[in-house]
């Protein structure tokens, strides 16, 4: 697991500004075989959770050997965690699912987790229907993987979500396969939910922008992010579109926790609009950069010229009014810039070491109007002379 220390302060300072929050990352796992190389045991994620004083939804990560198994580690896990984890189980389609669904329901699980990317099918799977029949029937929590590597779903999950109203089918990732169109139709279909388990903060601010507050849940992704960022980046972007005491409560878990209830979701009135969204230029410049570095740290290449040109875009000199945004931001890429080379435990090698802290920056340069805990007091965002070093 990745270390969030850094992070907790930027949340305790939002904890400020919205008090009552209780997070519940609603999209976690644990394991040890998965072949992208991540790793995370219980006692990580537990006492990152106890970091934030939250609780999260668990699941496997991909199990090459199936999932029977790996749901029985989970409960077992999930019993051990004196209340911080609420088990989902894993379904292959291909592999009896309903079976294993009703199996792991009677033992204590609480909903249901589908990678369509990892097991190799479509929403649309013949063998599906009697899953999500059971989960209407129950009133049960689906989350489906909606990210990278899979084609478009969308029109099968609003079909499922058409057919299945008791169901209800969380879309991970901010459901960027399909989010050009489907939060038109998510006003629509009100079982229809949303995780912020995603780094680019164009995609989530357009989740929040578009998508009603109380379809969007935050997730973290663990172990591939921490329930500490999930958590900071989830409530940086509600705040900065403009969200409520009350909607951000239900986005960090209020509304997760009904769902786990099997309770009548809230109704938090509709999306909020694109009008909060910062559009200043200066700070733009600032996100590209870090972006396209963002891009690069994951793909293993090296990413130093695109960040040190994401900091000479922070100089905008210290009278400036993004002075506070772009000094932390600075602090951010000099922590990330003096970490040791190679792998961090339990993920792959090709991710480069710190990336965590770029795409907090990033979040940072698209939530200027959200307060920030103390700047570092060695960091400034005056201009340079001469080729001067940072710092």
């Amino acid at each position: 697991m990745l270390s969030d220390s850094g992070i907790l302060p930027w949340l305790e300072r939002l904890r400020e500004e919205v008090p009552g929050v209780e997070p519940l990352d609603a999209h976690t796992h644990i394991g040890s075989n998965d072949p992208d190389g991540y790793r995370c045991t219980r006692q990580e994620l537990v006492e990152a959770l106890e970091r934030i004083d939250g609780r999260a939804i668990v699941f496997p990560m991909q199990e090459p050997g199936g999932y029977p198994a790996a749901n029985d580690m989970i409960l077992g896990e999930a019993e051990a965690s004196q209340g911080r984890l609420f088990p989902f189980c894993r379904l292959d389609p291909h592999d009896q699912p309903v079976a294993e669904a009703r199996r792991c329901l009677e033992a204590g699980a609480r909903g249901i987790k589908l990678h369509p990317r990892a097991e190799r099918f479509t929403l649309d799977h013949p063998r599906l229907r009697d899953v999500f029949a059971l989960a209407d029937k129950h009133r049960l929590p689906i989350l489906c993987h909606a990210g990278r590597g899979i084609p478009a779903l969308g029109r099968d999950a609003v079909d499922a979500c058409g057919r299945y109203p008791g169901m209800r089918l969380i879309l991970a990732h901010a459901g960027i396969s399909d989010l050009a169109w489907i939060w038109r139709a998510a006003r629509e279909h009100h079982n229809l939910f949303f995780d912020t388990a995603w780094w680019s903060p164009s995609d989530l601010q357009a989740l929040f922008a578009l998508v009603p507050p109380g379809q969007i849940l935050m997730a973290s992704d663990a172990p591939y992010g921490t329930p500490a960022y999930g958590a900071t980046t989830a409530m940086r972007h509600a705040l900065q579109l403009g969200l409520d005491t009350e909607q951000v409560q239900a986005v960090l878990g209020a509304q997760a926790a009904r769902l786990l209830a099997r309770d009548t979701p809230l109704d938090l009135g509709p999306a909020t609009g694109p009008d909060r969204i910062s559009r200043d230029p200066l700070l733009e410049r600032v996100h590209t950069y870090l972006s396209n570095a963002i891009g690069q740290m994951l793909g293993g290449l090296d990413a130093r010229e695109t960040l040190a040109l994401a900091a000479l875009a922070c100089e905008v000199g210290d009278d400036a009014p993004q002075a506070p945004v772009c000094g932390m931001i600075l602090a951010l890429i000099e922590q990330q810039s003096r970490l040791p080379r190679g792998a961090e435990p339990g993920r792959p090698p090709r991710i480069t070491r710190g990336v965590q802290l770029i795409v907090a920056g990033a979040a940072l340069a698209r939530t200027p109007d959200v307060p920030l805990p103390s700047a570092p007091v060695d960091t400034d965002a005056a201009e340079r002379f001469r080729g001067d070093p940072p710092g």
